[in-house]
């Protein structure tokens, strides 16, 4: 197999794994709610106000606590393990290949260079 054709093929399956497995996660339910207005474009000008009042950046607020990434790294890990112990099933062969033909409409991904410096900075 050429290389073109080893990219055309990772493309499919990054893009099918992200709509089946990490897509409609506890990520929709972060997703949801009223986004606010940013007229800077960055959000340098939103502020969030916490319950004992202190006025806290957008950019530098955390969106996620410990025990919620914790639970949305979880649910990612459980679906892509049983993507990967049931890819031998007809039906959820059957499934996935639907699925691909929906995620075939998003964008083509690209590589990541980022990720190869964060995974040798943590060897």
């Amino acid at each position: 197999m050429n290389r073109d054709d080893e990219k055309r093929i990772a493309a499919k399956m990054a893009k099918t794994l992200a709509m089946m497995c990490v897509r409609n996660t506890g990520l929709e339910t972060l997703h949801a709610g009223i986004v606010p207005v940013t007229h800077a474009g960055d959000y340098s000008d939103v502020r969030v106000i916490d319950a004992d009042g202190r006025e806290i950046p957008w950019n530098d607020a955390s969106h996620l606590d410990d025990d919620q990434i914790r639970a949305l790294m979880k649910e990612i890990v459980n679906r892509l393990y049983t993507f990967n112990v049931s890819i031998d099933d007809p039906d959820f062969r059957d499934r996935v290949d639907r699925w691909a033909r929906i995620a075939d409409r998003w964008d083509e991904p690209d590589e990541d260079i980022a990720f190869f410096r964060a995974l040798a900075e943590e060897d």
